[in-house]
């Protein structure tokens, strides 16, 4: 049964709404653990420390940590999965491009693809260079997030970098919610001007969130 229903293209869709709307949980969580940082060094490390301890003492140390990594990595490769077969299997079924040369689509619809793709690179990017510290700027310093969020955003390519993918993250939220709604039968006629506008808000709120804390090393408020 389970392979029938991913096979189906309802299927596909159901999965691409509910890993989405998992990762956007996770976003919203994120952006607001970010913001601590405007509260000084003390506050942000003790909260990156906090996450490594959540759940003890009955879950051991780092384990809480590991299942939310195992819960979101499980999302993205979902996510990407079923949209990529999604687009093969509508390319297949219009092999001739259409006559019309005028774009129907919004923006953010037609460059989801792009924005995916910008998006998995960054997620690489990023977690060689504020969680294994890789490819960091500078001295990686482990336990101090940070003076190693600072020295990211101290050079002017780690800011190129993470505003795209912020730009990205809010295209495609911009869109996806909207369609994850639809797909999940939660759209209707009456509902879908209050959910394009939650839509629009949310990503307007993320992008804006997420971009705070470059903007604020840029500016010295965060040094």
């Amino acid at each position: 049964m389970a392979r029938t229903v991913w096979d189906s293209t309802v299927g596909k869709k159901t999965v691409m709404a509910v890993s989405g709307l998992i990762m956007l949980l996770y976003l919203v969580a994120h952006m607001i653990g970010n913001l601590k940082i405007f509260f000084g060094a003390g506050e942000f490390n003790h909260y990156a420390h906090w996450l490594r301890t959540v759940g003890e003492p009955f879950m051991h140390e780092e384990w809480t940590l590991w299942i939310v990594r195992v819960v979101l990595v499980v999302a993205v490769i979902a996510h990407a999965v079923s949209a990529y077969q999604l687009s093969r299997r509508n390319l297949r079924a219009r092999p001739s491009k259409y006559v019309h040369k005028k774009a129907r689509a919004s923006y953010a619809t037609r460059t989801m693809r792009w924005g995916g793709v910008i998006l998995a690179l960054f997620i690489v990017w990023h977690l060689l260079d504020l969680t294994t510290g890789t490819v960091h700027s500078g001295g990686f310093e482990t336990g101090k997030p940070y003076q190693n969020v600072v020295d990211t955003f101290s050079t002017w390519y780690g800011n190129v970098i993470y505003i795209v993918a912020m730009l990205a993250v809010g295209l495609h939220i911009r869109h996806g919610f909207w369609s994850a709604a639809q797909t999940l039968g939660v759209g209707s006629r009456t509902r879908d001007r209050a959910l394009k506008t939650t839509a629009n808000a949310l990503a307007l709120l993320l992008t804006a969130g997420f971009l705070a804390v470059p903007v604020g090393v840029m500016t010295g408020v965060v040094s």
